[in-house]
């Protein structure tokens, strides 16, 4: 397409429920939203290591319609290969950019309790997340990027809207991890299981079979 059919192209597009959800919890995790308009529109970026190829695929097929190009595949310095996929950049996504940047910054919305939802979680998960161990009983999701005030906003909505307890721990002094209480462990599983079954990755992020090396 040239650029007038891309710019009539890009007024069809709406995001869907689905999308929103998906887009909230990649935010959380490792996607990114960046701007090139001083925050007029924005685009959303995602990319996974190749081991997450089917985890990429899936998010990439939620999108598809806002995607030009498809999945590229690149490797980096470390020798690591990476898959991921860039959007349109686009006005759908200005509210989650001023909700999750403030001064430049990635944050947790203040408004997450309106946000957040089961699948936002599952994909918040399938990014950052991890199962500790049979002993232990319980997942992680590895949120080093946000502070601890941002973290205990996540708690309250855990604890109120979802009744899961949670816990924070302390990395490297100044970061925190999200635990899953053992005993909400089960419902947890529960709740974000239906989508994570879905792909294959991630039976390993779940405890069901071993962690592939890297």
């Amino acid at each position: 397409m040239n650029t007038k059919e891309i710019k009539e192209y890009k007024k069809t597009l709406k995001l869907t429920d689905i999308q929103r959800s998906i887009l909230i919890g990649t935010l959380l995790g490792d996607g990114h939203l960046e701007t090139r308009d001083m925050g007029k529109t924005y685009r959303l970026k995602i990319e996974h290591q190749i081991l997450q190829n089917d985890y990429t695929e899936w998010l990439y097929n939620h999108f598809k319609e806002w995607v030009r190009g498809g999945i590229y595949r690149k490797s980096k310095a470390n020798t690591k290969e990476y898959v991921g996929f860039t959007t349109y950049s686009h006005g759908a996504f200005r509210f989650y950019g001023q909700q999750f940047y403030a001064n430049g910054k990635k944050v947790v919305p203040q408004i997450i309790s309106k946000l957040l939802d089961p699948l936002s979680i599952a994909v918040w998960f399938m990014d950052d997340g991890s199962w500790k161990s049979e002993k232990h009983n319980t997942f992680i999701i590895h949120t080093l990027g946000f502070t601890k005030s941002d973290l205990e906003r996540v708690q309250s909505v855990f604890a109120e809207k979802l009744k899961i307890q949670t816990s924070l721990h302390r990395q490297k002094e100044k970061y925190w991890r999200l635990y899953i209480k053992s005993e909400s462990s089960k419902d947890f599983r529960n709740m974000i299981e239906p989508y994570t079954s879905l792909i294959e990755s991630m039976k390993a992020k779940m405890g069901n079979v071993q962690m592939p090396k890297k």
